[in-house]
């Protein structure tokens, strides 16, 4: 079947859609819910470069005597740039162009990473003490950590709805 009987509508070879109804079917399954333990892995991957990136953030401006304002939004830019590059660099290596390996990941976890990033900052700023925390104090430790305990708990229904949806987390196991 060429290209243009297939734009026209003249002629339809079901063959031809086989692979695009797999791919329905797959979706469909996410429509039908995403089931928990999905959900918490996926919320554990972002959870994953979330932390990694946040405390390298805090751990640089707090080196570099920077007040918290700062040191806040190198942490939050750094938790979205490592939470984006795990996702990037898995769909890179199943082959993926470099922009279209950008828009998964933006797909792919920027909810999930806003979400997160808003509940532990969140639960920082609220807690009595902790912006003020140093490296060594047990506070600034308890704080973030509690933090990132309670954005995952928060977050991962986020996902699991999303991922129901075929959004957020789904649109990369396309590629896994």
């Amino acid at each position: 079947m060429d290209d243009n009987t297939h734009h026209t509508g003249t002629a339809h070879d079901p063959a031809a859609h086989e692979g695009h109804h797999m791919h329905a079917d797959h979706h469909g399954e996410h429509a039908q819910g995403a089931s928990w333990p999905m959900a918490a892995k996926a919320t554990l991957h972002c959870l994953t470069g979330c932390a990694i990136g946040e405390i390298l953030g805090m751990v640089i401006g707090t080196a570099l005597l920077w007040g918290n304002v700062e040191t806040m939004v190198l942490a939050i830019s750094l938790a979205f740039l490592f939470g984006y590059s795990f996702t990037l660099f898995a769909v890179r290596r199943a082959g993926l162009d470099l922009k279209s390996a950008i828009k998964v990941a933006l797909a792919a976890d920027t909810v999930s990473i806003a979400v997160m990033e808003l509940v532990d900052n969140g639960i920082i700023a609220l807690t009595p003490g902790a912006m003020d925390a140093h490296l060594s104090d047990g506070l600034f430790w308890s704080a973030l950590l509690g933090g990132f305990a309670v954005a995952f708990l928060i977050t991962t229904p986020v996902n699991k709805w999303m991922i129901g949806r075929g959004k957020g987390h789904a649109v990369v196991h396309a590629y896994h």
